[in-house]
């Protein structure tokens, strides 16, 4: 079995909604301290940012280990920050602020961590809705384009989680110094290197025999 192959992503992905399904159950019971919204809100938030830069560990780590299939972690890596992201703002607009939009206008106007967060996942959103193969097919190079928002998002979330913190600024500087590294390796893997045919990689995928959903 290969690192790309499906059962392998499969576990990922599983492996991923553990911490949701944790987080969960120690709000069913319990167990979330004096404020259970702050502790879901940091901890949805800080999984959020966790899984965008491992899916940005990816292109890096394949070119170093010599291991192409971990290319196809991207994705479900991706989607697992967008779906952690989307907790970590459905909290908030819920049991923050009630569904209160004129609140959220006033926070998104008043609170600069607050605005950039929000861009962050407003960034992530057409990624996610775009993650699929049939996506990258259809889009071609335009997809290629359209995906580099992720750099600006992880940017955004790194400065979104250093901003609101209150105190110690230890945690969230060294997600913003692992972010800032992912970015420069970006830049520097990018000279002389040709851009991967994400493309040619869906097609791939779509295979029969191909073992790849």
């Amino acid at each position: 079995m290969k690192v790309g192959d499906r059962p392998v992503r499969i576990g990922v992905a599983i492996a991923g909604l553990v911490p949701g399904a944790f987080l969960a159950a120690a709000a069913v019971g319990d167990r979330l301290g004096a404020d259970p919204v702050e502790a879901i809100l940091h901890e949805s938030g800080e999984w959020a940012l966790r899984f965008l830069l491992l899916s940005l560990c990816m292109t890096p780590l394949q070119r170093w280990l010599g291991a192409p299939g971990l290319i196809r972690h991207r994705r479900t890596l991706g989607l697992l920050a967008f779906g952690y992201a989307a907790i970590h703002f459905s909290i908030y607009l819920s049991l923050d602020l009630g569904f209160d939009f004129g609140a959220l206008a006033e926070d998104l106007t008043e609170r600069p961590f607050i605005a950039i967060g929000f861009a962050a996942l407003l960034g992530l959103t057409p990624l996610a809705l775009t993650s699929s193969r049939r996506a990258i097919r259809k889009l071609g190079k335009r997809w290629q384009r359209l995906h580099r928002l992720v750099y600006l998002a992880v940017f955004l979330a790194a400065i979104h989680f250093l901003w609101s913190a209150k105190a110690d600024l230890l945690e969230p500087g060294i997600y913003a110094g692992f972010a800032a590294l992912l970015l420069a390796l970006r830049v520097v893997g990018r000279a002389g290197q040709k851009p991967a045919d994400y493309a040619r990689l869906a097609r791939a995928e779509a295979r029969p025999g191909s073992g790849q959903p």
